[in-house]
């Protein structure tokens, strides 16, 4: 029954892009399959086999020692604030932001993190039937972030056609970038966070393929990255201010969302009754269900589902953490999978903010197919959720 339910989850969203899709007659179908059977490979690779076990147990190793290191920078500028045994959000999950994109910026300055970035667009480029650009830009996304991708492309950001321009930034918001792939990992488990990173990939090309088909002629088709000259202690300050930032302004964004959340969950329970979240996670309910969660836990799911789409990914895992004791295993990773994306509301702003500041033009013509990217990116992760839900 499950793989049934799963196979209609597929229907349902490859429908839904379907209706959005600005050319239909366009769609290649062959790509498309393709790049869903190496979805469930990936899938049942990583979460059902040993070889992949270990890949994660690896991965996640690496993270934890990183993290580590991080915490000795974070203990020696705050050691005692917090008291024994505690573990604040802030110190413990954010600040070791700053660390991971040190490291980023240290890869990028050697040239490590362009090879690695245009050695696996290449790759995919010939699965996806895409350009090599749109190809790099994923991975590049998922390496460097949503919104510093775009600097790597400014040479070429001003002359791309909006079709161009859509997929490059459905990508963006499909993935997550490296430097807070840490932080997710103290709250949801590895395998679901390395498990999320790979299959977005595909999953945003599944999608955009469909909403925004187009061929790329070869002769358009050049790859000119953008690389600033800087000495190696000027990246490092650049990096170490970036990570910094980016701590701070999920920190803030948390502390706006969850008091919001507080205060709107409160006035509906004292006037309806019930609770915000319960009637989002009511609405949500079907969706939950078509990515295999069991009818019985659809509406809890529903509701961590909607506060990701409404706030972001981190006040949802924050959510279920709170909650993962009365959900299913099988219910946890599916959820698991879905939360790992930038596909929330606030992206748009990000995304199109990125663009606009290199580009006036184009960040106007990102801002007015917002909804369109944000729906996109959204069953980008409805599909990987499904995706899952063959293999638990």
């Amino acid at each position: 029954m499950k793989y049934l339910i799963s196979i209609l989850g597929i229907i349902v969203v490859l429908g839904l892009a379907f209706l959005a899709s600005n050319n239909r007659k366009g769609i290649k179908y062959k790509p498309i399959v393709i790049m869903i059977v190496i979805q469930l490979a990936l899938s049942y690779l990583l979460l059902n086999t040993k070889f992949g076990l270990l890949i994660i147990k690896g991965i996640a190793d690496v993270f934890t020692k990183l993290l580590e290191y991080a915490n000795e920078g974070v203990s020696f500028v705050f050691g005692g604030i917090a008291n024994k045994g505690e573990a604040p959000f802030f110190l413990n999950v954010l600040l070791p932001i700053i660390f991971i994109s040190v490291l980023i910026g240290i890869f990028q300055y050697l040239k490590i993190l362009p090879f690695i970035m245009k050695g696996i667009g290449l790759l995919i480029s010939k699965i996806n039937g895409m350009g090599k650009l749109e190809s790099y830009n994923a991975v590049a996304s998922l390496m460097v972030g949503q919104s510093e991708v775009f600097i790597t492309l400014k040479k070429q950001l001003h002359h791309l056609p909006k079709h161009r321009l859509y997929t490059l930034c459905a990508s963006a918001m499909s993935t997550v970038s490296m430097s807070i792939v840490g932080a997710y990992m103290t709250m949801i488990e590895p395998k679901y966070v390395v498990t999320a990173l790979v299959i977005n990939l595909f999953g945003g090309f599944i999608i955009s393929s469909i909403i925004n088909p187009y061929t790329v002629d070869s002769k358009e088709d050049i790859l000119e990255i953008q690389e600033e000259k800087q000495s190696f202690f000027e990246m490092l300050g650049e990096y170490i201010m970036d990570g910094f930032k980016v701590a701070i302004i999920v920190g803030a964004m948390l502390i706006g969302f969850v008091a919001l959340m507080a205060a709107i969950d409160n006035v509906f329970d004292l006037i309806f009754g019930i609770s915000f979240q319960q009637i989002l996670g009511y609405i949500f309910a079907p969706v939950a269900f078509l990515m295999g969660i069991p009818a019985g836990e659809i509406v809890k799911a529903g509701g961590i589902m909607a506060t990701k789409l409404v706030t972001n990914e981190f006040v949802a895992m924050i959510d279920l953490t709170k909650i993962k004791d009365s959900l299913s295993p099988r219910s946890l990773g599916i959820i698991s999978v879905f939360l790992v994306s930038f596909a929330n509301f606030s992206s748009i702003g990000i995304i199109s903010g990125a663009v606009k500041g290199l580009s006036e033009k184009q960040g106007n013509v990102v801002a007015r197919f917002g909804l369109k990217l944000l729906f996109g990116a959204t069953l980008v992760s409805v599909l990987s959720a499904i995706i899952v839900s063959f293999i638990l």
